[in-house]
């Protein structure tokens, strides 16, 4: 067994969304590009490095040494802070904000709950969002979790955690295709779901 070159296939094939056809592709383009590969592997390395998760949100922020600082958004005076945005991952969240349609703060939790890939509720940022909804004055939660099995899984149990505790709760309207992935959408799409998101009953 060729053991570099499994162990490259390996690696290459835990990336999301590459199966093995793809994993071999991508494995032989690095070894065929030098060039390509080193950069992949400083850029890497420097992200490993230097960036963190926002100790509020979860969102990527820059933070040479000790513990992670705040992101601008967090920091920022003029997001509406009563807004909060969930999301599940950190593309989710930029891809929300290049519509320009939310003004308010997100909250990342980091995935969606799913029984098949063993992600339960303590995986997630859900006792954080909990704190943030008691603590920062939230007045309404908007779940933009995506419209897939386990993201609609996701929003009805934070929905439910979050019943009487003085929020409102909201889900984008769709607007998004049923099954879609929030960071691949357009920004005129999002900016429709964003204003015309419904409340959870």
């Amino acid at each position: 067994m060729n053991r570099p070159w499994e162990s490259l296939l390996t690696a290459v094939r835990g990336l999301p969304g590459v199966g093995p056809k793809m994993a071999e592709r991508i494995a032989l383009h690095l070894l065929r590009r030098r060039d390509s590969a080193e950069a992949l592997q400083n850029a890497l390395e420097d992200a490993l490095r230097r960036l963190a998760r926002c100790a509020r949100c979860g969102d990527l922020v820059e933070s040479e040494s000790g513990p992670p600082a705040e992101c601008p958004s967090c920091r920022d005076p003029d997001r509406n802070a009563a807004e909060l945005c969930v999301v599940e991952e950190i593309g989710d969240r930029q891809a929300l904000e290049k519509s320009r349609a939310f003004g308010g703060r997100y909250h990342v939790l980091g995935g969606a709950l799913s029984a098949l890939d063993g992600v339960g509720p303590g995986d997630l940022k859900i006792e954080s969002l909990l704190k943030r909804v008691a603590e920062d004055g939230v007045k309404e939660v908007i779940l933009a979790t995506n419209p897939t099995a386990e993201g609609e899984t996701t929003a009805s149990y934070i929905a439910d955690l979050l019943k009487g505790r003085g929020a409102s709760v909201t889900r984008l309207a769709y607007g998004l295709p049923s099954g879609s992935v929030i960071q691949y959408a357009d920004e005129f799409t999002l900016a429709r779901a964003l204003e015309g998101r419904r409340p959870i009953e």
